[in-house]
């Protein structure tokens, strides 16, 4: 196959993630980047060897592809619109919308072009996570029947110096990191049907203790501390909390309970960790290291090596092009967990059950040898 071209509009702190790490898979060729800041676009293309252009110029540049959109979460149905509209597939980082009107919208624009719409996260891609998926699968803990699910700390603003969009609606730790874990529940599980929640703010102001607005205050106008519960169409239910309101806590990231034994799962929004699991003795065990590619440490962290490799679901989307099959990071599952996050934001409101409206099928499990197949 041959290679895409692909440009970036966004030139944050996540483009140098796709920009260093889409090298390492096939059918990829990064080449332009664009941000409403002309200075942030011309930094990045000088690092990475790529074009810096205006918004407009990447959008009509016949070099490209697919567009990586990176932009702030408000923007990202607007700019992707854009992207179908200049007849190029899209792949955004998540969330991909912030209501359901939205994704539809896109779901009949990139129908009515033949193009395709891809989303982030792509982490439960990782090796850890399709290790889980693989036992899973092969029945080690049976039928999947609940789980929990924490992501829980106080919140970006002590370190992130611009704050201001975590704490606006389309922000919040739902909207932030929970696409993360209900993007691996649907690989592991599969769709949900309805969800219930408590949801409240109780910091209405949020302190910026970082960078040159440090001192500063931001406004919260979203929703910090979310506790949900998701019944999915298989029967199981699991408890999600999400929240910036914590101190400190020892709950797991993610846990599944079987009929036949139980599964602790590394954080959803890395592609590696530690997989243990549990039979009716109740002795937890690490899962054997198979190897998986997505699973290999390659990037230095403040807690030491770790697997990262962003831009997987992007690489699967262009092969999947080129095969004509279903991508895994795909509008559908994606859209589908946009109505949940804010179905949850929706009962947190009213105080009601909420019936989702879309549904979705897991992905195609990501074994080694389908993963060593993206790689270059």
């Amino acid at each position: 196959m041959s290679d895409l071209g692909v440009g970036i509009i966004g030139c944050g702190n996540i483009s140098t993630a796709y920009l260093k790490l889409a090298p390492l898979f096939k059918g990829l060729e990064m080449r332009a980047v664009a941000d409403m800041n002309m200075e942030a676009a011309t930094a990045q293309a000088d690092a990475f060897g790529v074009k810096a252009q205006t918004v407009e110029d990447l959008l009509a540049n016949d070099d490209l592809d697919v567009i990586v959109n990176l932009t702030i979460p408000a923007a990202h149905f607007p700019i992707s619109k854009q992207i179908l509209e200049a007849g190029k597939h899209v792949y955004s980082e998540k969330p991909l919308v912030l209501t359901l009107e939205e994704g539809e919208t896109l779901r009949a624009l990139a129908a009515s072009k033949n193009l395709r719409v891809g989303c982030a996260p792509d982490t439960f891609l990782g090796g850890a996570h399709q290790l889980a998926r693989a036992r899973i699968d092969e029945g080690l803990i049976g039928e999947v029947t609940s789980g929990t699910c924490h992501v829980m700390s106080h919140g970006p603003e002590g370190w992130h110096p611009n704050p201001d969009f975590f704490y606006a609606p389309g922000g919040g730790p739902m909207l932030d990191l929970g696409p993360y874990y209900v993007a691996n529940l649907i690989n592991l599980i599969g769709p949900v049907t309805r969800v219930g929640a408590l949801t409240s703010s109780p910091l209405k102001t949020r302190p910026i203790g970082s960078g040159p607005r440090q001192g500063e205050t931001v406004p919260v106008l979203t929703p910090t501390n979310i506790h949900a519960l998701l019944q999915f169409e298989n029967g199981a239910t699991v408890t999600v909390s999400t929240s910036w309101d914590v101190w400190a806590h020892k709950h797991g990231n993610m846990e599944l309970y079987g009929t036949d034994g139980s599964m602790i799962l590394p954080d959803p929004n890395f592609f590696g960790g530690t997989v243990e699991a549990a039979g009716p003795s109740g002795d937890l065990v690490a899962l054997d290291d198979w190897e998986h590619p997505f699973g290999i440490p390659n990037q230095d962290h403040n807690q030491g090596k770790m697997a990262n490799y962003r831009a997987a679901g992007l690489a699967d989307m262009a092969v999947a092009i080129s095969e004509d099959r279903d991508h895994r990071c795909s509008l559908d599952r994606t859209l589908h967990g946009v109505d949940v996050m804010t179905a949850i934001l929706r009962s947190g409101e009213t105080g009601q059950f909420v019936d989702l409206s879309t549904t979705c099928t897991r992905p195609a499990a990501l074994g080694i040898n389908e993963a060593q197949a993206l790689l270059r």
